[in-house]
């Protein structure tokens, strides 16, 4: 690889795969440590960082797991303090925990709403809320949230839509309160990768995913993982408070209904 984070510390939430095949926190890992960042891969269940971790270190790359739920501030606090502590700051934050909500407005319970609300949007502004005073001390920083399409569209899935589209005014807002401090804020959209998140969904709905967009290929955790790497990356040191979306074209085309489901 070409190093474009060498002698970067970053820390990536939701690092593991909760089942067979490769997420995108955990490619989005496994590329940064390609390209040189020390990697704190973080999960709520610990042993998924570890297999994270093991997949970087096979490859001589240098990465420690650690568990935490980040929809709470003081286990946020205390992610941030482990990476400090093991390499001296932080200077990327890679917010890609996630989960999903297929139910629309009548179906979808209060606890449901708070959850998904708690996963997909709360931790990502615990979490840059506890980074950014490592990032301050380093004089800049890179912070990166995973959103969706969901998040730009009509869809018809009430909490994870609405969740994805904060993410993205969350991105806009902190953008600007950060930019005077160095530190980048941005967001990824992804279109319908398919990952294990999204697997119980069946051959016949991979397939429909596939076709509907322009270019008719699969997604993939690598996909988003490259944009990540660009986002953290200096070449995108002029970027900050902006969506990349990456969808093989399919925003630009195709309603949603003929999906089935979202990334």
């Amino acid at each position: 690889m070409s190093g474009r984070l060498n002698g970067k510390i970053a820390i990536i939430t939701g690092a593991g795969s909760r089942g067979p095949g490769l997420g995108n926190g955990k490619a989005t890992a496994i590329l940064f440590a390609r390209e040189g960042a020390k990697v704190f891969c973080v999960d709520q269940m610990k042993e998924r960082a570890e297999e994270t971790v093991g997949a970087i270190r096979a490859e001589g790359g240098e990465a420690t797991a650690h568990a935490a739920d980040v929809t709470r501030a003081a286990e946020c606090a205390a992610m941030v303090r482990a990476a400090v502590d093991r390499w001296g700051g932080v200077d990327i934050l890679h917010n890609n925990v996630g989960i999903e909500s297929r139910k629309g407005l009548l179906d979808t319970t209060e606890e449901e709403w708070d959850r998904v609300i708690a996963v997909d949007l709360k931790s990502m502004f615990l979490a840059t809320q506890a980074a950014v005073p490592a990032m301050t001390r380093r004089g800049a920083g890179a912070v990166i949230c995973v959103s969706s399409i969901a998040g730009l569209r009509g869809y018809g899935r009430t909490a994870y839509a609405t969740a994805k589209a904060g993410v993205i005014g969350f991105v806009r807002s902190v953008a600007v309160q950060l930019g005077p401090k160095g530190i980048r804020v941005n967001a990824i959209a992804p279109g319908p990768v398919w990952t294990p998140m999204v697997q119980d969904l069946g051959s016949e709905a991979r397939e429909r995913r596939r076709r509907a967009s322009p270019l008719g290929t699969e997604g993939t955790g690598w996909d988003i993982g490259w944009g990540a790497v660009y986002l953290a990356s200096d070449e995108a040191r002029w970027v900050t408070g902006q969506t990349l979306i990456i969808d093989a074209g399919l925003t630009v085309t195709t309603p949603e209904g003929s999906l089935g489901a979202s990334q």
